[in-house]
């Protein structure tokens, strides 16, 4: 594997595990807490998400070295305000109900932490197949704890994943609802907003704990390799 490839692999792994800004760095908190409370919302505002993030890293690695750092902020707002409004219209026409659900969610993009913080912190500075690799991977793992977090308090609510995923995928889709759990009375509190929270606590508090017990498990491959090494040489 050449070195560029590595690149990519370490920028597309820290995008969707290692530094996933929805788990880590704690983004975007307002979308992915308010709209939630169910799969198919949860992965419709994160496929718009994710092509924003995608698109304006790419535009603003492409005008980067025409862009002064007096009016750079200006300039990013701008270039994410234009797709936003792209990804709105595009919404409202072919998924109407969905967008009607999302309602001032797909607006409020523009002000997504995790895209200007992308533009600025990375996209600025590097080339486009970088950014649009970064942009990927930012998208992929923001959408990944959305649809995470919408489905486990879908199940838990209403006993079901997938319920109107007409919305998102169209009259195809009519029939995608997966009833896992046959619940007379759902837990109510899962699809309210203190859910929410509680759900992204312990969705951090398990990767947390995952990546604990990696980094042990590597410190002691690490240690037998040493040790190896040692008694190679002895």
């Amino acid at each position: 594997m050449n070195e560029r490839m590595l690149g990519y692999r370490k920028i597309f792994m820290d995008g969707i595990w290692h530094n996933n800004h929805a788990l880590v760095a704690l983004l975007g908190l307002c979308p992915l807490l308010a709209v939630s409370n169910n799969v198919v919302n949860a992965l419709g505002l994160g496929i718009a998400t994710t092509f924003v993030l995608v698109m304006s890293n790419v535009s603003i690695s492409l005008i980067r070295s025409w862009i002064t750092a007096e009016i750079r902020i200006p300039v990013y707002v701008t270039v994410i305000a234009a797709l936003v409004t792209a990804v709105d219209v595009i919404m409202e026409v072919m998924m109407p109900s969905l967008h009607l659900v999302l309602g001032i969610f797909i607006p409020l993009i523009v002000t997504n932490c995790i895209i200007l913080a992308r533009a600025e912190g990375f996209a600025s500075k590097n080339t486009v197949d970088l950014a649009f690799i970064d942009g990927i991977a930012i998208g992929l793992g923001f959408t990944l704890a959305l649809v995470f977090l919408g489905g486990m308090r879908e199940l838990l609510g209403n006993g079901t994943l997938f319920a109107q995923a007409n919305m998102l995928f169209g009259s195809v889709a009519d029939n995608w609802t997966i009833h896992v759990l046959h619940l007379d009375y759902g837990v109510l509190l899962a699809i309210l907003p203190p859910g929410a929270f509680i759900g992204l606590g312990l969705m951090i508090a398990a990767t947390n704990i995952i990546k604990a017990k990696q980094k042990k498990k590597q410190q002691q491959t690490i240690s037998v390799a040493i040790t190896d090494i040692g008694l190679v040489t002895k």
